[in-house]
Order: C-alpha cells, then structure tokens, then sequence
C-alpha cells in the first residue's frame, strides 16, 4: 500500500473533482428545470436551458481542470479516462485502480450530498437526481450516441494535450465540448461518457434503464480514439496523462515532460526515455 500513502492526494483530488461536478450539475438542473423554479417559469425553450446549462457544467469543467487540484491529478474526474491512459501506458495500475475509485465514491459523494441538501426537490420528475437515460431513440441510439461523444473527447484530448503549443488550452476544448454536447446530444442519452457519473445518480434514483449503455460504449468511444490516435501519431506521441501540465504541481504518471529545476514541466524528452516523477 505504499503507492497509497504516497499518492493520496490526487486520489482525494480526484474525488473531490467528480463529486463537486455532481453537485453543480444537480444545482444547475434544479435551476433550469424544477417547475417552481423562477429561471424555468421565464424560459420555456428547452434547447435555451440545455444550453444554459451546457456552458455552465463546462465553465465547471474549466474551473476544475486548471484548478490547483486538477492540475496536480491530471483531473480525469472519470473512469474511462483513467482506464484510457492506463492503457496506454501513462499510469501504473495501482494508481488506475486508486484513481477509478475514487472517481466513484467521489460521484456518490456529491450527488448523496445534494440529495442530502434538496430533498425532495431534487427527486421531482423533472430533475430525478439528473439521471443518464436512453432517449425516445431508445438505447441503441444512446449506445451509439455515448461511443460518438466519447470518442470525439478523448480524441481532441489526446491531440490538444499532446501539443507543445496548445496543450495548455486542453481545458477550454474539453469545457466546450461538454458544452455543445449537452446542447445538442444529451436528448439522445443523456450525455454522460462517465460511468460513475451515471451510476452516482442511478443508485437514489433507483433507474437502472439501459445502464449497460453508459458503462461500456464509453469505454469503447474513448479506448478507440486512443487507438486511432497511436496509430496516427505514434505511442511516443501521449507524453503524459494529465490535462493540464503546464503547471508547477507534482505528477506521478509516467510522464514524458522534463522537469525543470522550479518545478515547471517543460520540454517533452525522448521517445526513450520516459520520465516517472512518482
């Protein structure tokens, strides 16, 4: 258990990241679609709340990605995406494991919290503990939808981050995308590409349809954009599993930056020689 006396920290982190996610995504839900709520009585178009709501979960997004906290966990704060990099090689397994655990207690966390603070409000019909569900489509249409967004993630991640000049935006591309997928695709699914998002809802709300769907068609979108992108660029192109690293905060990946002497990440090494800064 040495790997978790000297890595719990981003574990936290991790949880704490998801955990404040579900929070405002109930929050913002409760705003935008409560029937007695004053912000849903004055806007009655729903893709106009969709979109509200879509910038704000990805203005949250931002918010933790370059918060002090993500950037020293790398701020997966999902999963999948952990599970991505430890596929391609970036993370060693204990930290995987500890990492996906904490991403899913984290969601439970916050999401019990807010259930917690608004009650029966949060259980209205309209809200239902933000559930992730199959749209009139049905849960083909959603499988297919989650595998779509998913992929489309993990591939900008992986090309923005990876890039000298812009991996220091990687935050504001993910935010956007959050963003217009919320706008456009959650009437499909629900967007979610995170399955301990979905199961942190689906537990009080007690609404398991289709759940299959949003733990294995990420899964399969985002370790397909990985493979794409390895053989599009090769596997010495991923140098590190973080979001943002351009940054002063420690990272215990295996990491291709090197570190300099205050502690800034900065140029990549070579494809020899990896860098684990555990």
């Amino acid at each position: 258990m040495n790997i978790l006396r000297r890595h719990y920290a981003e574990y936290l982190m991790e949880a704490a990241g998801l955990g404040i996610f579900m929070i405002a995504a109930s929050v913002i839900t409760l705003l935008l679609e409560h029937p007695a709520s004053l912000i849903r009585q004055a806007i009655s178009d729903p893709l106009l709340r969709r979109l509200i709501i879509g910038v704000t979960m990805g203005l949250t997004a931002i918010a933790l990605i370059y918060s002090p906290w993500g950037q020293q966990s790398g701020a997966h704060f999902n999963p999948v995406v952990t599970f991505t990099f430890w596929r391609l090689g970036k993370i060693k397994p204990g930290d995987a494991w500890f990492y996906i655990v904490a991403q899913f207690i984290g969601g439970l966390a916050g999401l019990g919290l807010a259930v917690r603070v608004f009650k029966d409000a949060i259980a209205h019909p309209a809200v239902h503990y933000v559930v992730t569900t199959p749209g009139s489509g049905g849960a083909g249409v959603a499988f297919l939808a989650e595998l779509i967004i998913s992929f489309g993630m993990m591939l900008m991640v992986l090309v923005i981050s990876n890039s000298l000049s812009r991996g220091r935006y990687t935050g504001l591309f993910a935010g956007g995308l959050i963003a217009l997928y919320i706008t456009l695709e959650a009437p499909l699914s629900g967007m979610s590409m995170n399955p301990a998002r979905t199961l942190a809802s689906a537990i009080p709300a007690q609404n398991w349809t289709a759940i299959w769907v949003y733990f294995t068609a990420p899964i399969l979108g985002m370790v397909l954009a990985a493979e794409v992108y390895v053989r599009w660029k090769g596997p010495q192109a991923v140098r590190c599993a973080k979001l943002h690293h351009h940054n002063h905060k420690r990272c215990i990946f295996r990491c291709g930056y090197r570190v300099r002497g205050n502690g800034h990440q900065g140029s990549p090494l070579s494809d020899q020689l990896p860098l684990d800064l555990s």
